[in-house]
This record gives structure tokens, C-alpha cells and sequence, in this order.
């Protein structure tokens, strides 16, 4: 059975990777064929299902979806064009740095599709490649979605099976998180201060542009911002209420659908319903491997390979996590870490406290190496799809030419801080 499971495992990761099929559909299936062959029953696979992982991303994406109707993203990223004068480096930053922000408290796939669409729209106008713009963005939005326990669908999963918070993940990974974010525009600034040329007419007819022209529903967007802000005090609540996050973001997004009167079948279709039932499958394709006994070999080679040195490995998960979601995406890759640094937590004695240096490593890594190639994070993807559409290619070997080197910039900054604070 084990052998069965971890060819199961393979052949679905090999499908993910190769987006021939797409990755819901290869998650589904494998965690299906797991059950019809007996690895799992289907009781022992819904067990394996991270309920609130899914309940959350369904929550914020329902309180996302009715947010966007009111113009407000629009609003942030014309108000940063006039903040940065029409020069575009600081247009580049603004709109990077707004990107940044967002990612930590909507999910970074998210953020990208409000904020690529306004980014082409300012390129044109002013005559620019909008290359270096969406560059920005996809290594912005995956630094900023690693601040927090909601940005980015790792620290989802992570909280959602440790004892870790929303103020966890708030105190301990967002102080870092905005050195890197400055250390990354400042290496854009130098890289491209002096490639934008722009004529002084351009720039004032830019900073013209009347944000709140934006803004399409001043009603709904009361409604939504105070539902949010009432939804972000409950993620930093829930701890002391013992309330998991979903239930917040659920509550919230119930809510907002009752105060805003909107139809729940045109709410629902904002949902990524793909995105959820490809984790459903993960779910239940690592659970395969969990039942089978694999997590738990692999958790002794681990300990093996490091000899029980907890510094050395924290810096291996850290690594590992970053190099390899850099080439396959992060999600399946960190489903399979968390049992399996568990076991490791299990195999030493350890209590869940000792075990929190080694998450904020798996987070870091996985999150920020998700920045090294073009197909690292599903953010990436579709910003590049995005591109594509509108007649600019980011290939993988051009984008990887910059971006690999400053994931690696980024995990060694992270290093340091974790071996300082933490190791």
C-alpha cells in the first residue's frame, strides 16, 4: 500500500507541475483513486481534510468578491500614481508596495488580479512596458502574502494544523517581511530609475486622474470596510475567544452577504472554486501518504541527516522549502512538510512551543522561495497569463534571471533573522 500511495503521490505532483491537466482536477483524482484502492477508507480521507484552511480561503474570498464592486482597489492604485508624481520608479514602488500590502490580507492571487488590470491601464498611458511593473508585483505580492496568517495559502495551512495565530504570524514573520520588502525596491530602484523616459506632459496628465472618479458604490463600500476591519479584529481576536479562523471569515463573509442584500449564486461565482477542490484532493493525497507510514520514514531520515540538531534543521527546512517552491508550486509541497516536521516534533520529545522555529521556517521558505522561477507560486502564473493576454511575454528563463537571485537574497536575509532570533 505504501508503494501504491507514493506513486499516487508522484504521478499527481508530476501532473501538477506539468499544467497539462489542470492541478484541481490532478489533486481530485489522485486523492480518489487513493480511496477506490483501498489506501484510504473515504471516513479515514475527510479526516485528512484541513476543514479550516478551506473555510477560510471560501470566507475571504466571498468578503473579496463584494469589496472589489465598490472601486476601491482602483481608488488605491490611481491615489499612488499621484503620490508618486507621475514618475514612474515611484510608480513602481507605489503600486508594488500597495501590491505588498494587500497580499498580507487578501489572498496574493487576488491581489495581483485587481491590481494587474490598473497597471496595464497606467503603462499604456504613459507609453511604458508594463514588464518591470508586473516583475514587482509577483515578487511584492509573495513577500507581503508571507506577513500574515492570511496572505498566503501556506500560512493558511500552517496555522490552520499548529497552535499559531493570527498575532503569531503577525509578530514573528512581519518584521522581517518589511526589511526584504524594502530591500527588493530598493534593489528595483537602481535597476530601473534611469530606463523609464517619460515627457513632463505625460506625467501631469497621469497625475490628473481624480481617484475618487474610482470609487462605484460609496454605500457597499461602507458596508465592506467595516465588515473587514470587523473581520481582521476577530483574526486577531480568535485565540483568546477560541474561535478557529474560518469561523471568523465565514461569519464575516455571512454578514457582509446579509447587510449587503446580494444574491449568494452571484456571490458565490467569486469564489476560485478550482483552487478549493484542488485542495480537497491534496488534502487526501497526503493524507495517503501520512496513513502509509511514508511521513513518518521521512521524518527519521530528516532527523538522521541532521543528527537531531535543531539549528541545522531549521536551516534545511528553510532551504529546501525555498528552493524547491521555486520550481513546484508551494501548496502540495508544504501539505507534505507539516506532518511530516510533526513527526519530527514527535521523534524528539518536543512540545508544540520548541517546534515554532521550524514553521516560521517552513513559512519563509516556502513563501518567499515561490519568488525564483515563473511557475513557483499560482500568482505568478497568472500575472504572466495576464501579460500574455495583452501582447507581453515573461518568459521563464527572463524572468528567472532576476527574480532567482533576489528569492535568494530574500531566504538569506530570513536566515540571518532566524538564526538570530529563533536558532
Amino acid at each position: 500500500m505504501a508503494s501504491f500511495a507514493l506513486v499516487v503521490f508522484v504521478i499527481t505532483y508530476m501532473l501538477i507541475m506539468s499544467e497539462k491537466v489542470h492541478r484541481a482536477i490532478a489533486a481530485l483524482l489522485g486523492g480518489m483513486i487513493l480511496i477506490i484502492g483501498g489506501v484510504l477508507s473515504q471516513e479515514k480521507a475527510i479526516e485528512h481534510i484541513d476543514w479550516n484552511t478551506l473555510g477560510l480561503l471560501i470566507g475571504m474570498m466571498i468578503i473579496v468578491g463584494i469589496t472589489r464592486r465598490t472601486g476601491v482597489f482602483q481608488y488605491l492604485a490611481v491615489k499612488a500614481v499621484r503620490i508618486a508624481k507621475g514618475e514612474p520608479i515611484r510608480i513602481l514602488i507605489a503600486l508594488a508596495t500597495i501590491t505588498a500590502i494587500l497580499s498580507a490580507f487578501l489572498d496574493n492571487v487576488t491581489t495581483v488580479l485587481l491590481i494587474v488590470p490598473i497597471t496595464f491601464t497606467i503603462a499604456d498611458s504613459m507609453d511604458l512596458n508594463p514588464v518591470p511593473f508586473l516583475m514587482s508585483q509577483i515578487l511584492a505580492s509573495n513577500i507581503g502574502g508571507t506577513a500574515t496568517l492570511i496572505g498566503d495559502p501556506p500560512n493558511i495551512m500552517i496555522g490552520s494544523q499548529t497552535h499559531l495565530g493570527f498575532v503569531d504570524f503577525l509578530l514573528n514573520l512581519t518584521p522581517i517581511i518589511i526589511v526584504i520588502h524594502i530591500v527588493t525596491m530598493v534593489v528595483f530602484y537602481f535597476l530601473y530609475r534611469n530606463k523609464f523616459k517619460v515627457t513632463d506632459e505625460i506625467k501631469a496628465q497621469v497625475v490628473q486622474v481624480n481617484p475618487l472618479d474610482e470609487i462605484k458604490d460609496i454605500a457597499l463600500l461602507k458596508k465592506s470596510g467595516f465588515i473587514l476591519v470587523l473581520t481582521i479584529l476577530g483574526f486577531i481576536l480568535h485565540q483568546a475567544f477560541h474561535l478557529e479562523s474560518a469561523t471568523i471569515a465565514l461569519t464575516g463573509a455571512a454578514l457582509l452577504m446579509l447587510i449587503a442584500r446580494e444574491e449568494p449564486e452571484d456571490i458565490l461565482l467569486s469564489v476560485e472554486w478550482p483552487s478549493i477542490f484542488f485542495f480537497l484532493g491534496l488534502f487526501i493525497v497526503v493524507g495517503g501518504l501520512v496513513e502509509t507510514g511514508l511521513i513518518d520514514q521521512m521524518a527519521k531520515w530528516a532527523m538522521e541527516a541532521t543528527a537531531g540538531n535543531f539549528k541545522l534543521t531549521g536551516m534545511l527546512i528553510l532551504w529546501l522549502s525555498a528552493i524547491a517552491s521555486a520550481f513546484v508550486d508551494n501548496i502540495p509541497f508544504v501539505a507534505t512538510m507539516i506532518p511530516l516536521i510533526h513527526q519530527m516534533g514527535n521523534l524528539g520529545g518536543m512540545s508544540p512551543q520548541a517546534l515554532e522555529p521550524l514553521w516560521w521556517a517552513l513559512s519563509l521558505g516556502a513563501c518567499l522561495g515561490g519568488n525564483g522561477t515563473i511557475i513557483g507560486a499560482s500568482a505568478n502564473v497568472i500575472v504572466a497569463g495576464l501579460a500574455e493576454k495583452n501582447g507581453y511575454k515573461l518568459s521563464f528563463l527572463g524572468f528567472m534571471k532576476l527574480a532567482f537571485p533576489l528569492m535568494l537574497l530574500s531566504v538569506a536575509i530570513a536566515m540571518g533573522y532566524l538564526l538570530v532570533f529563533y536558532f
